[in-house]
Parts: C-alpha cells; sequence; structure tokens
C-alpha cells in the first residue's frame, strides 16, 4: 500500500521521473511547492508555526508513522547518518520535521523519543487527522490512508513515502523518494543548504 501511495503522490506533484540534467539526485518536481503556513503541536505541546520557525532553512519535510515497518525509520536513519558526517556550516541550515499520520497511537512521549533516537534535532508535530490531510494537500502529496485494524488492534498506514525539501527561497524543487541513498543524501544536502 505504501509502494502504491507513492507511486500516486509522485505522479500527483508532477515528478519527473529523470533528473534532466539538475545537479540534484533528488527527483525534480515539475513545479515547486511553495513552503506553506501551517500550526501544529510539537512533542513537547507547544505550537509549531511551520512557516514562521523554518524560516531561512532547508526544511525536509516528511509524513510518516512511528509503527512504519521500513519507509519512514530507513529514510530518518539515512538522513541522520548523513548529516552527522556534514560540517555544522551546512547541518546549522537544515530542520527535519516530521508530521505523524498517525496522531492516535504516535503520542507526543513516543514521538520525542523516536525521533531522538535518530537525531534530537528533528521536529516532531502532531494534529488532527483533519488538520494533516489539509496540509498534505497544500503540499501535493497523497492523503495518508489507515488499513483496517487486525483482531489486535493493530492496523498500518498508508502515506507519502517521500521526503520534500524546502529550500531558502521557500519553495520545494526537489523531493526524495523511498530508496534514495545516503550517498545521494550526502551529495545533496549541501547543495540544498546553498540555495537563497
Amino acid at each position: 500500500m505504501v509502494i502504491l501511495i507513492e507511486m500516486l503522490a509522485i505522479a500527483g506533484c508532477g515528478i519527473s521521473a529523470e533528473s534532466g540534467g539538475s545537479a540534484y539526485r533528488g527527483a525534480m518536481l515539475g513545479k515547486a511547492v511553495p513552503r506553506p503556513s501551517f500550526t501544529l503541536t510539537d512533542t513537547h505541546g507547544q505550537p509549531f508555526d511551520f512557516r514562521a520557525q523554518t524560516d531561512d532553512t532547508v526544511t525536509l519535510l516528511f509524513f510518516g508513522y512511528l509503527s512504519c515497518p521500513d519507509v519512514c525509520p530507513v529514510h530518518l536513519s539515512n538522513i541522520a547518518t548523513v548529516m552527522r558526517g556534514l560540517p555544522y556550516e551546512v547541518t546549522g541550515k537544515i530542520r527535519v520535521v516530521f508530521v505523524t499520520t498517525d496522531p492516535a497511537r504516535d503520542t507526543p512521549e513516543k514521538l520525542h523519543a523516536w525521533l531522538a533516537g535518530f537525531d534530537p534535532s528533528f521536529v516532531g508535530l502532531r494534529g488532527t487527522p483533519e488538520q494533516i490531510k489539509a496540509i498534505e494537500k497544500m503540499v501535493d502529496v497523497a492523503p495518508a490512508v489507515a488499513a483496517a485494524p487486525d483482531s489486535a488492534g493493530a492496523y498500518e498506514v498508508g502515506h507519502a513515502a517521500q521526503v520534500l525539501a524546502f529550500t531558502r527561497d521557500d519553495s520545494a524543487h526537489v523531493v526524495y523518494p523511498f530508496g534514495t541513498r545516503q550517498a545521494d543524501w550526502a551529495h545533496d544536502l549541501p547543495l540544498l543548504a546553498k540555495v537563497k
């Protein structure tokens, strides 16, 4: 289900499958996505104004959930590993913002601990399902869809599997699908940090 949603999300975003001569290794968007304006609640219970609190930074925005078996931990682990190897001149300009698509199970405490396991600077945000769907629509990614719970009450959530990279010009021009390698992140993050 996740892969299907990623494919639909990529089609919906107008992503070019080819880099088309781009300097980036991520997938170029056919049309830039403006940095959205929204406020959700962070893991400390404080309002987080996305536009204001990520201003003048490269912001990697990702939608997912803690029980995700593959996409979420792989993306976040790869980003965190690469950021640890980059100089502060680059990482000081980068914010990673994770919006849970499963707020019913992803409590602030669980979300905070989970993200801190990758990098303590990663920001976790929660909102109502309606708020999250509105934000997904703003940034042109497929809405998350929860599967029916099994007999034990467990369920998976299909969600967009790409990371949007908003640069300091307040737009996302490139996205990173599931499967983006650490070498590609290491190549692109310094380039993204130079965009103004």
